[in-house]
């Protein structure tokens, strides 16, 4: 008898349970919402996230992406910064760069590129960004990092693409700290009006408990080892969020 699939992805090295979590996706409620917001744009479905403390350099990580995958820059050295931005354009993958506008539009010359929003820190040059944007439908990326409702009324009032909502499991990055749980994070989820990812203690062996209709996966650990078969892992915004 065939293993159910749940099953498989929980027994599998958590780097590719979660991709094969990814490949299950099936954007619905939450992100057909949005239909219209981000005509054109296409957004990954593995996200990457640098961590000052837990990944400070992320280009070993990010050299194992397949071309698609996006990788958030968080507070990274500048020579860090530019020799990732040289990795993304040669390995096809999105950056994001979190809290800098400015930033977000220099480096985005020549590869996929956008901004990050951060919930609880303020972001510099989101004006010209946003402008930018404006001119460039279908280019430049926006994600909202959300923890509650406040967070996804943001998103909503920039337009975001996607917002990151978290943290749905407890995670390594905050020990101790109180986790959103399936059920708030699939209620708060809906509420979106776009697309929403998952971040947050989010691994191979728990992808799968989350819905379906979740946009993607965003991690830290879990995608830091990742090696190069992660398979498809981008979905266009417009034509799987119907």
């Amino acid at each position: 008898m065939a293993m159910p699939a749940a099953a498989r992805m929980a027994g599998e090295p958590g780097q590719a349970g979660l991709a094969a979590a990814s490949r299950r996706l099936r954007p619905g409620p939450a992100g057909s919402q949005a239909q219209g917001q981000t005509q054109g744009r296409v957004l990954p479905r593995l996200f990457l996230f640098s961590d000052r403390l837990r990944l400070p350099d992320p280009r070993a990580a990010a050299a194992r992406l397949p071309p698609g995958a996006a990788v958030v820059a968080r507070g990274l050295a500048p020579a860090v910064l530019a020799g990732l931005a040289a990795l993304a354009r040669r390995r096809r993958l999105v950056l994001l760069v979190a809290g800098d506008g400015r930033a977000a539009l220099r480096l985005g010359r020549g590869l996929r590129a956008g901004l990050h929003v951060p919930d609880r820190h303020g972001t510099a040059g989101l004006a010209p960004f946003l402008l930018a944007r404006r001119a460039r439908p279908g280019g430049l990326l926006l994600t909202v990092a959300a923890h509650g409702r406040a967070g996804l009324a943001r998103a909503r009032r920039l337009g975001a693409d996607a917002v990151i909502l978290s943290p749905v499991f407890p995670t390594a990055s905050h020990p101790g700290a109180p986790a959103l749980g399936l059920l708030a994070w699939a209620a708060l989820a809906r509420r979106a009006g776009r697309p929403v990812v998952a971040l947050g203690g989010v691994t191979g062996a728990n992808a799968g408990r989350l819905p379906r209709w979740a946009a993607g996966f965003a991690a830290i650990g879990a995608l830091a080892g990742a090696p190069r078969r992660l398979w498809q892992t981008s979905h266009s915004v417009s034509g799987m969020s119907r």
